[in-house]
C-alpha cells in the first residue's frame, strides 16, 4: 500500500483526527516560515473536519491569523449557493470568524470568463501550497479532476477551468502539478461505497487517468473502517 493510511472507526473519528492533523500540519508551516497557505476541499466528509474544526476546542489552538486560505475546486455558481464549496467553508469553519474569511481567497468558478478567471487564480495560489485538504469520489476523482479529464495532463497552468459530468458541469480545479508539488496532502475518504475504489486507488496498479485520487496516493490519508473494508484483500 502506498502512502501514509490512518483507519479510524468512523466519520466522527475521521472528522476530529482531520481537524487535529490541520491544526498540526498549520502550526507546523507557520513555526517554520510566519504563514500557511492552505487550501480546501468541499462535499460531506470535509464538512464534518470543518464543522468539528470551527466549533471545538481546537479552534484555539488553529494560528488563524496567519493562515491565507484557498480552494482546491469550485463549482460555477455564486458564493451563496448551498453547493458552493465557499459557502461551506463560510458556514462552518469561518462561522465564528470573520477575520479569518476575509483571507479567503474564493475560487471564481462562476466567471463570465472562465478560462481568464482560472488564469487568475492561478497567479494568486502559492505554489507550493503549505497543506491541501482532498476528498474521493466514488469513481476515483479528486478536486474536479475526474476520470479521463484532459486537465489531467496540465503540465503549465496550475488552475484551469473544466467542464465535468455532473451538474454542475461548469467547474474550476487544480491541477496535478498543484498536488504533486504540496508539501503537506491530506485525503479524507469515508463510507463503504467508496472502498472498492479507495482499494484500487491505494493497492491497484498506478494509472492516474482512470484514478485521478493516485496522484496523491503517497501523501496521508485518513479513512473510515468502512471506506478502509477493501484494503489489504489482494
Amino acid at each position: 500500500m502506498s502512502g501514509r493510511v490512518v483507519v479510524v472507526p468512523d466519520e466522527r473519528a475521521l472528522a476530529r483526527r482531520a481537524a487535529e492533523w490541520l491544526v498540526d500540519h498549520t502550526r507546523a508551516a507557520v513555526a517554520a516560515r510566519g504563514r500557511c497557505s492552505v487550501a480546501l476541499a468541499g462535499g460531506s466528509t470535509p464538512r464534518a473536519t470543518y464543522e468539528v474544526l470551527g466549533a471545538s476546542a481546537l479552534a484555539a489552538a488553529m494560528p488563524w491569523g496567519a493562515i491565507d486560505w484557498f480552494f482546491g475546486d469550485e463549482r460555477a455558481l455564486p458564493p451563496d449557493d448551498p453547493e458552493s464549496n465557499y459557502r461551506l467553508a463560510a458556514d462552518t469553519l469561518f462561522a465564528a470568524r470573520p477575520d479569518a474569511l476575509a483571507r479567503v481567497r474564493r475560487m471564481p468558478a462562476d466567471a463570465g470568463d472562465a478560462e481568464a478567471a482560472a488564469r487568475e487564480y492561478g497567479r494568486l495560489l502559492p505554489e507550493p501550497l503549505d497543506v491541501l485538504l482532498l476528498g474521493m469520489g466514488e469513481d476515483g476523482h479528486t478536486a474536479s479532476l475526474f476520470p479521463g479529464s484532459s486537465a489531467l495532463a496540465e503540465r503549465l497552468a496550475p488552475v484551469v477551468a473544466v467542464i465535468g459530468p455532473k451538474p454542475p458541469a461548469r467547474r474550476m480545479t487544480i491541477t496535478p502539478r498543484v498536488i504533486e508539488a504540496a508539501r503537506d496532502v491530506l485525503v479524507l475518504v469515508a463510507g463503504s461505497a467508496k472502498a472498492v475504489t479507495l482499494a484500487r486507488a491505494l493497492e491497484g496498479p498506478l494509472d492516474v487517468h482512470a484514478l485521478p485520487v493516485q496522484l496523491a496516493r503517497d501523501r496521508h490519508f485518513i479513512v473510515d473502517a468502512a471506506a478502509a473494508s477493501g484494503l489489504g484483500r489482494a
